[in-house]
């Protein structure tokens, strides 16, 4: 436990000491330049029978159908019950400024009875944006991290073997309609709104150009007009995104009651208070015992005897005292001081906070 809190200050220690020169591309974001999802409904073939059932499942057996009429084989009133095809869904991010013909990662997902999707193959799915709009294609053979085995009597499953991956699967067929080079002005969104945060950047933006062209609107977004000097937005952006910032640090605590993690941060206050902390166990066991009438006499019966022995241990109790406005690493001392583990911590960490005494943002997932 000493251990984990003494890495956990050390951690710390170099993070702080790392948040001065964070590159303006790493705290922001352009507005307009970002990805759009895709999604399309598609086809496995080829698995080695873990497809669909098509009795259960006649939404696969109609694509199935569909797809081999269009490619001249007539399938109308067959029966016909293969057990290799599974009907999946393929979802992908088109990239910003993604040009026809560039390749992007799709993911595939059964969404019928299917127990495996290893060894399929992947037929030609069409994917669409939010307009209705095909922006790419997908086709090739999926790769599944997972794997399932059965017997008779047993059966394992490791990972998601019903999921997989086709690296570069999709091809772009059409573009974005967003002409970044006209834009007259750009709009940064910052990921995490602060207001001294957007007062940074704006300043380090004008000094560093040499000229009023930032203005901060809000926490969230600062406002740059295109300077004459440069050619257009993707060179005054190439010219500034490397511009060193200081982000400013809202003091939060991130606390995971189900694995115990606590992550806090370096600007943590905490106002004088005095913590206890023990434990109190109780424990009870039963020696029943067993009365008999004496030998040989007429009258008399067996009992049985309740014998209970509790035994109350109140554990090591211990006070801690932290002083006011103390730093990170002297939070963390005061509670190593306790013996604590990472759970307890939790629970004394909230207790702060409902005394008040803790200043800073406890956020409990």
């Amino acid at each position: 436990m000493r251990l984990f809190l003494l890495v956990l200050c050390s951690f710390f220690s170099v993070v702080s000491g790392a948040t001065a020169g964070v590159k303006l591309k790493d705290l922001v974001e352009v507005e307009g330049v970002r990805g759009n999802d895709l999604v399309g409904y598609g086809l496995v073939v080829g698995l080695d029978g873990t497809g669909d059932g098509l009795r259960n499942i006649p939404y696969t057996e109609e694509a199935l159908s569909s797809l081999l009429e269009r490619l001249g084989v007539n399938v109308q009133g067959e029966q016909f019950r293969p057990k290799n095809v599974a009907a999946v869904l393929v979802t992908g991010t088109l990239p910003p400024f993604a040009r026809a013909g560039m390749q992007i990662d799709v993911t595939i997902s059964a969404i019928g009875d299917a127990s495996n999707l290893q060894g399929g193959t992947l037929i030609m799915t069409p994917l669409n944006a939010a307009d209705g709009l095909i922006y790419a294609v997908a086709q090739g053979p999926v790769l599944v991290s997972g794997f399932a085995a059965a017997g008779d009597a047993a059966s394992v499953t490791e990972g998601v073997p019903t999921s997989g991956t086709i690296p570069n699967g999709a091809r772009v067929e059409r573009e974005l309609a967003f002409d970044f080079t006209n834009l007259n002005s750009i709009r940064l969104a910052l990921r995490a709104p602060d207001f001294t945060t957007a007062a940074r950047i704006e300043k380090a933006i004008n000094v560093g150009v040499g000229t009023p062209i930032a203005v901060m609107l809000d926490s969230a977004a600062v406002d740059i007009k295109l300077d004459a000097r440069f050619q257009s937005p993707a060179h005054m952006m190439s010219a500034i995104e490397n511009f060193e910032i200081t982000p400013a640090q809202k003091a939060k605590i991130v606390v995971d009651q189900r694995s115990g993690t606590i992550v806090l941060g370096a600007e943590v206050r905490i106002s004088s208070v005095a913590i206890a902390q023990g434990n109190l166990s109780i424990r009870i066991r039963e020696t029943p015992g067993v009365s008999q009438p004496n030998p040989f006499s007429r009258n008399g019966d067996t009992v049985v005897v309740p014998r209970t022995d509790i035994q109350v241990d109140e554990g090591d109790r211990s006070v801690a005292l932290i002083e006011e406005n103390l730093t990170l690493a002297d939070l963390v001392d005061g509670l190593n001081a306790l013996g604590v583990s990472p759970r307890e911590m939790i629970d004394i960490l909230k207790s702060i906070k409902a005394a008040g005494a803790l200043h800073a943002e406890l956020v409990a997932q």
